[in-house]
């Protein structure tokens, strides 16, 4: 949680927060998706997180994906903005967020993939075909329906 976050927690404790977040969706030159499976739920979701006080949504997303898993990133399109109920969070502590996130294609250009242990614990690239079989997260699973990715 960063420390903007936590402040307003410590002033609303669990209430719904409305928050900025960004998310990226990496392919390979086989056009699959990097996938990430999350510590807390072990459900896999898409890269990405918060957009911090002052910084762009192109500029989180390249920091999410360095610090989640070590790799660098270029950005490539803006495909959607989502919001609204379908990508409200209640986390394991009972923090309800409600994110509108900007969501961008992006592609590899460097590092080495290292889940960072804390938010991620495994890295990888899956087939549209196989997303439907995954244990996505809600935010993850309603995103994939949106873009038409889960088949």
């Amino acid at each position: 949680m960063s420390s903007y976050v936590q402040r307003l927690r410590d002033a609303l404790g669990s209430d719904l927060l409305l928050l900025p977040a960004v998310v990226v969706l990496p392919r390979d030159p086989l056009q699959r998706l990097l996938l990430v499976r999350h510590v807390d739920t072990g459900s896999w979701a898409f890269l990405g997180g918060g957009v911090e006080p002052g910084e762009t949504p192109e500029l989180a997303g390249v920091r999410e994906v360095a610090e989640e898993i070590g790799l660098e990133v270029e950005l490539g399109r803006l495909l959607t903005v989502v919001g609204g109920q379908r990508f409200e969070v209640t986390y394991q502590n009972g923090d309800r967020v409600a994110y509108m996130a900007a969501v961008y294609e992006a592609q590899v250009v460097g590092g080495d993939l290292q889940p960072d242990g804390t938010e991620v614990s495994e890295a990888q690239w899956f087939g549209q075909e196989q997303l439907t079989a995954l244990d996505l997260t809600r935010f993850a699973r309603n995103l994939a329906e949106d873009l038409r990715l889960a088949r």
